[in-house]
């Protein structure tokens, strides 16, 4: 049997992009567009993705960065909100650098 490993598989890698797209698609699913971290940390583990707070800080972060969200700081947790550059990247009008691309409709 082939160790995962030696398959040169960036595993930490896939689950950050594949993390981002998972909280800009719950963002999407908001009507006003808005989630807190909290929330966010229910929602990730639907996807397999199970990690703590601050991990989740520092992918709203990196979308930040990118102005695919606004994040705002509330005590302990943020409040991230989908911009129109998040948006753009959910109907795959553009590429965000390290956020998993959508799948095409129908896939």
């Amino acid at each position: 049997m082939t160790n995962l490993e030696e398959l040169g598989i960036d595993w930490a890698k896939i689950t950050r992009e594949t993390g981002r797209l998972v909280m800009l698609k719950a963002l999407a699913e908001q009507t006003n567009g808005t989630l807190d971290s909290s929330m966010i940390e229910m929602i990730l583990p639907i996807f397999a993705i199970r990690k703590d707070r601050a991990w989740i800080h520092e992918q709203l972060e990196y979308l930040a960065e990118r102005d695919a969200v606004t994040v705002t700081s509330a005590g302990t947790v943020r409040i991230a909100t989908l911009t129109k550059r998040g948006r753009r990247h959910l109907d795959r009008d553009i590429i965000l650098e390290g956020v998993k691309r959508p799948s095409e409709p129908g896939e």
